[in-house]
C-alpha cells in the first residue's frame, strides 16, 4: 500500500564557529542517523557548515574552500541514499556571496537556493547579497548545478521548496511563491536570533503559513552553541502540517536537537486541490522545477510513527475543546436566531425524545431564545411516545422540558399509527421498515402541523453522522424547518451536551449526563422484557466514533479505503479488532453512497465545522453513484 507518508527530520547540532571540518563530521553523523530512520528529507540550519555567526570570516577564501570541500564529502556520503540533505552554506555566484541551502541526494547536488532577502539589522547585510530573482548555473564539486529559487520534484506527490532565515518574515516569501509553483513541503533553514516570545511567534507563523498554503514546514534554527557575542540562538526545530505543529524540540539547549515527523502528502494534496486556485498574477513568480536523483524512501506501515486521534471532531486539549464547544453552540444559536428574525417568528416547536440529538436541539433553542430575549416557554417541547419509547428517555424528556421552563405537551402516536396500519393494510405484528418508519412519519406530521397551528418554527434534530449514514426516515425526522444539528457529528453532540451539563444546575446536569449515557436508539421497536432499550443503533451500524473517523477523513481529504483502514487500526488499537474496523468501513461506504438521496433535499442548517454535507455548498454528489471502487481493499 502507498501510505502517502514521508518521513522528515530537522536537526540543529552543536556548531563550532568557523570550524568547517568539525561541523562536517557532526553533519555526517546526523546524516547516517537519518538514513537509518528512512528519513526522506533532512534539514540543517542556515550557514551550518561554517556557523551562522562567523561574520566577516565567511568572506575568507580558506573558509569558502573548506565549505565546498565539505559539500563534496557530503555528496560522496549520500551516494546510493534516497535521503535529501538540505544544509546551509556560503556560496559564491558571479563574484557575489550568498547564504544558501545546498540540496544533495544520491551523490548529486540537486540545487543551490540562495536567501532572497537580507536583513539590514545584522551582520549578514555586509557579507551577503540578496538572492531574489537571481538565477543561473554554478559549478560546485565538478558539478554544474542550478542556482536560484526553484522547487524540487522528489517522488510521488512530494515537491520541496526552500526559504532561508528572514525570508519567512517577508511580505512575499519565497515559500509562498514555491507553493504557488507546486511545492507542498517547505524547508526553512534559519539563523534568526532568539528573543523573548520570538519562538512562539515563529511557530505561529509556521502554523499559519502551512495552513494558508496547504503545505508542510520543516523549520530548523541555529542553536545556542553559535557565538553569543551579540545574540543567542534558540535551536528550535519544528515540523508543521496544514496548520498543526506535529513535532517541536527544546529551545536554548546545549544538546543537539533532532526531531522526526511523518508528513501526510495525501492530506496536503487534498487540501491543495480544494482550497484555492493560483491566480494568474503568480505566474510572474513561478519557480523552475528540478528533479531529484532518486525516489524517496518507500515507507511501510510499520515505518510510520504518526499517532491518529480517534475523536477527530474534538480538539485534543480540554481547554481548547471547551472553547470549541462554546463557539459551536454560539454558531448554532446565532443561525437559528437569524432564521427566526427573518421569518418574523418568535416561537419554536421541538420533538423532545430524551435522546442525544433532540437534547442538543433543546439546548440550542434555549440559547437562541435567550439571545433574542424571548421567554423559554416560547419553546414548545412535544414528547411523542410510541411502541419503542422507554421510561428512561420519556422521563428525561419531561424533566428537561420542565427544568428549562418550556411549554410541554405529550401526544401519543400509538393510536394514530395503528389506525394508519389499518389504512395501508399492514399487520402490526410485522416489525419491518413500514412498522418503524410509520411511527417516525407520524411524529413529523404532528410536529409540522403543530408548528403551523402555533405560527412556530419546527427545529430539526438530525445530526451529521446520521445524515451521512442515512440513519433517518425519509420525509420524517429527515425533515424539519431548520436543522440546527445538521453539521454536528454524533461524537461532538455527546461532547456538547456534556459541556452544557457543566453550566446548569445539578438537577438538570444529572439529566443531561444520563442522556449521554443512554444507548443511542430511534426507539421504534418495543423495549425488552425489563423495559430497557432493545433497538440499539450502534449494534446495527457499528460505533459512531468509528464512523465519524471514517466520515472526517473520507470527506475532508478523500483518503482511500486502504488508508482509512490503516489509520483506524492505529487510532482504535486495543479497542476494536481490525476485522471489525474493516466491516464497519464497508458499512460506512455502502450506506454513505446509497443514502445520498436523503442529503440531496436536506432542510437548511448551519455549517459549523470543516466537514459538511449540504447539497447547496459542501457535497454535490449524484444519488445513484456507484461505490464498488471504494470497497476494493
Amino acid at each position: 500500500m502507498d501510505t502517502g507518508f514521508i518521513k522528515v527530520a530537522a536537526v540543529s547540532p552543536r556548531v563550532a564557529v568557523a570550524d568547517v571540518q568539525k561541523n562536517l563530521d557532526t553533519a555526517l553523523i546526523a546524516f547516517e542517523k537519518a538514513k537509518a530512520k528512512k528519513i526522506g528529507i533532512l534539514v540543517f540550519p542556515e550557514l551550518y557548515l561554517c556557523g551562522a555567526t562567523a561574520a566577516d570570516l565567511v568572506q575568507h577564501s580558506v573558509l569558502l574552500t573548506a565549505c565546498e570541500d565539505a559539500i563534496g564529502t557530503l555528496c560522496h556520503a549520500s551516494e546510493n541514499s534516497e535521503t535529501v540533505l538540505c544544509i546551509g552554506a556560503p556560496i559564491l555566484f558571479n563574484m557575489k556571496l550568498y547564504s544558501c541551502a545546498v540540496l544533495l541526494q544520491s551523490g548529486k547536488i540537486l540545487a543551490v537556493i540562495p536567501k532572497s532577502y537580507i536583513d539590514n539589522r545584522n551582520t549578514n547585510s555586509r557579507n551577503f547579497s540578496a538572492g531574489f530573482s537571481v538565477h543561473g548555473t554554478v559549478s560546485i564539486c565538478n558539478q554544474e548545478v542550478p542556482f536560484g529559487q526553484a522547487v524540487v520534484k522528489l517522488s510521488g506527490k512530494a515537491v520541496l521548496g526552500v526559504e532561508i532565515g528572514e525570508d519567512m518574515l517577508s511580505p512575499l516569501s519565497p515559500a509562498t511563491q514555491a507553493c504557488a509553483s507546486g511545492a507542498n513541503i517547505i524547508a526553512t533553514l534559519s539563523a534568526i536570533p532568539g528573543a523573548v516570545s520570538k519562538q512562539d511567534y515563529l511557530k505561529m507563523l509556521l502554523q499559519t503559513e502551512s495552513a494558508k498554503t496547504a503545505s508542510a514546514r520543516i523549520f530548523v534554527s541555529a542553536g545556542a552553541s553559535e557565538s553569543t557575542t551579540d545574540f543567542v540562538f534558540s535551536g528550535l526545530c519544528a515540523v508543521a502540517e496544514d496548520g498543526t505543529i506535529l513535532e517541536e524540540s527544546e529551545t536554548f539547549s546545549q544538546d543537539e536537537q533532532f526531531i522526526v515527523s511523518d508528513i501526510d502528502l495525501d492530506r496536503l494534496c487534498a487540501d491543495k486541490r480544494k482550497q484555492y486556485d493560483i491566480p494568474s498574477v503568480f505566474t510572474a513568480f513561478n519557480f523552475p522545477m528540478v528533479s531529484a536523483s532518486k525516489a524517496l524512501h518507500a515507507l511501510e506501515e510499520e515505518d510510520i510513527n504518526r499517532i491518529f486521534t480517534p475523536l477527530v471532531f474534538l480538539p485534543q486539549k480540554e481547554s481548547d475543546a471547551e472553547k470549541h464547544a462554546e463557539e459551536i453552540l454560539k454558531m448554532q444559536s446565532a443561525a437559528l436566531a437569524k432564521r427566526m428574525q427573518h421569518i418574523g417568528c418568535k416561537r419554536l416547536v421541538l420533538g423532545l425524545s430524551g435522546g442525544l440529538d433532540s437534547t442538543l436541539a433543546l439546548l440550542v433553542s434555549i440559547r437562541t431564545l435567550n439571545l433574542l430575549q424571548l421567554p423559554s416557554e416560547n419553546l414548545h417541547c412535544v414528547t411523542l411516545p410510541g411502541f419503542g419509547t422507554t421510561d428512561r428517555t420519556y422521563q428525561n424528556a419531561l424533566a428537561l422540558a420542565k427544568g428549562f421552563g418550556c411549554k410541554l405537551s405529550e401526544i401519543s402516536i400509538a393510536k394514530a399509527t395503528l389506525l394508519h396500519f389499518e389504512d395501508i393494510g399492514h399487520n402490526k405484528d410485522v416489525r419491518n421498515a413500514a412498522y418503524e418508519n410509520a411511527q417516525a412519519r407520524e411524529r413529523t406530521q404532528i410536529l409540522m402541523d403543530l408548528s403551523n397551528e402555533e405560527g412556530a418554527l419546527l427545529v430539526g434534530t438530525g445530526d451529521l453522522s446520521e445524515l451521512a449514514l442515512g440513519w433517518c426516515t425519509f420525509n420524517a425526522d429527515h425533515m424539519s424547518m431548520y436543522g440546527v444539528n445538521a453539521d454536528v457529528p454524533k461524537t461532538l453532540v455527546q461532547y456538547l451536551v456534556q459541556y452544557e451539563a457543566k453550566h446548569v444546575n445539578k438537577e438538570i446536569a444529572d439529566i443531561l449526563l444520563d442522556v449521554v449515557a443512554t444507548p443511542i436508539s430511534p426507539e421504534l421497536l418495543p423495549p425488552d422484557e425489563n423495559g430497557h432499550i432493545e433497538q440499539k443503533t450502534e449494534n446495527t451500524l457499528g460505533p459512531y466514533e468509528v464512523h465519524d473517523f471514517y466520515l472526517y477523513y473520507f470527506l475532508r481529504f478523500g483518503f482511500t479505503p486502504e488508508k482509512l483502514l490503516f489509520m483506524a487500526k492505529r487510532a482504535f488499537e486495543g479497542k476494536y479488532e481490525p476485522k471489525e474496523l474493516e466491516t464497519w468501513l464497508r458499512t460506512f461506504v455502502k450506506r454513505f453512497f446509497t443514502n445520498q438521496f436523503k442529503r440531496s433535499c436536506l432542510p437548511d442548517g448551519p455549517k459549523v465545522g470543516s466537514v459538511g454535507i449540504s447539497p447547496r455548498g459542501d457535497l454535490q454528489m449524484p444519488s445513484d453513484a456507484a461505490y464498488a471502487a471504494f470497497l476494493k481493499f
